[in-house]
This record gives structure tokens, sequence and C-alpha cells, in this order.
């Protein structure tokens, strides 16, 4: 369940984000260091395909590249946050 951790998930975790403007300098400082280390660090469980099906012969000649921890995060916060489609030809935007 969202919001919970353990075993069962049975134990509440509360989050709260942070506002960037209202961080002190040091957790401003902190938070930058993170990003420049994500940008330097390659993900160990994801890469990119770099080319189409077709153009990786139905599969057969892999086209993959190793992806930054910055930049799958980046991805997947734009994959996440596009429109969705629903059922015929209904869309919500701007979500």
């Amino acid at each position: 369940k969202f919001g919970f951790i353990g075993p069962n998930c049975t134990v509440r975790r509360t989050m709260v984000r942070k506002e960037i403007f209202k961080m002190t300098a040091a957790e401003k400082d902190k938070f930058i260091a993170y990003l420049n280390l994500a940008k330097r660090t390659i993900s160990q469980d994801y890469v990119i395909a770099t080319g189409t099906y077709e153009q990786m012969n139905n599969g057969s000649d892999p086209l993959f590249a190793d992806i930054s921890v910055y930049d799958l995060f980046v991805w997947l916060h734009y994959y996440a946050s596009r429109d969705a489609f629903l059922e015929g030809d209904l869309v919500w935007r701007n979500i």
C-alpha cells in the first residue's frame, strides 16, 4: 500500500516534501550535491533503447545504452506526467 512499509505494509510512513525555497543553505547544498551525484551515477538496473525494434532486427541485434540515475528519474517523471489516455477519444490533459 502507498505510504506504508514493513513486511505486511502495516507501518504508516509519512513523508514530507520540502519546499526548495525554504531550505537552509546547508540543505540546498546537500540537495545539489545529490543531484550532481545522480547525474554521474550509472543505473545498475536500467538501460535505454537507442534504436527501434526494426533497427534491432526484431530484437536479434539489441541496441541499448547505459543511463544515469538522474536521466532515468527525469524520463520516469516525464512518462508519469504525460496525458492520461482513457477509453475512446477521452484524454485527461495537464495532469
